[in-house]
């Protein structure tokens, strides 16, 4: 039996005080979103923000050849079109989603209505808006100091920490196209971490089996963006008949 889908699921979500929750609340809508899906591409103005649950959603940015570089992902303690609030309706970058699943989406006129009221929610999001730039910053210097390897692991353990699941339906082309690197390095990093039976892959499936082991592996960067995020967001809210 499937688990019911809550808007409490997202940590943004469930971190509004009830009176901001229950304003937003009846337009929030629930959307199933599939690998590949385009949330926005780069440019295009922005109709609604997203709340993801279950899905985990990439920020691309495309370079002058035409190269896709991720320079940040979004999960459940997040929200997608941040623009809303910064001041524009667009961005220079596109989001696709990378990890099936759901989110709630919102027209982003609500968004900016409440943040305008400049309640707690304001604070929030500004909060949720450093730690985003936190990742992105963590990200750029990951790429340009760290191996592969310790890349690998930070987001492995990025996207299970997203998960009530040890599983992940995730390619390794997927993957590679994420870190920026070609999917043959992808494997023979990951065959190495499966020969130390810290993951097991298969076509389109990785099972994390040492979460241990791969904390043992990451570099700094995954630290860093995670105490951050656990800040911003270390006093929830629990709402009733949410």
């Amino acid at each position: 039996m499937s688990t019911p889908i809550s808007p409490m699921q997202n940590r943004l979500l469930a971190s509004l005080v009830l009176v901001e929750f229950e304003r937003l609340k009846p337009n929030l809508e629930v959307v199933n979103l599939a690998v590949g899906d385009i949330i926005y591409e780069s440019g295009a103005r922005q109709e609604f923000v997203y709340f993801p649950t279950t899905a985990v959603i990439s920020l691309l940015y495309m370079m002058e050849d035409g190269e896709l570089a991720e320079i940040a992902s979004i999960g459940s303690e997040g929200i997608v079109g941040i623009s809303w609030f910064l001041g524009g309706h667009s961005a220079i970058n596109s989001a696709t989603v990378q990890r099936a699943g759901d989110a709630y989406r919102l027209r982003g006129r609500y968004l900016k209505e409440e943040f305008d009221r400049a309640g707690s929610f304001l604070r929030l999001l500004l909060r949720y808006t450093q730690a985003l730039i936190t990742q992105m910053t963590q990200i750029a210097l990951c790429h340009r100091y760290h191996n592969v390897e310790q890349q690998l692991c930070r987001w492995l353990l990025q996207n299970m920490d997203r998960s009530s699941s040890n599983s992940m339906k995730m390619t390794q082309q997927l993957i590679a196209n994420s870190l920026g690197f070609r999917r043959e390095r992808i494997t023979e990093v990951a065959s190495k971490l499966q020969d130390q039976h810290i993951i097991r892959y298969s076509r389109g499936s990785i099972v994390i089996l040492d979460r241990a082991g791969l904390e043992k592996k990451v570099c700094e960067c995954y630290w860093v963006i995670r105490q951050e995020f656990d800040h911003m967001l270390h006093q929830p809210q629990e709402h009733q008949n949410a």
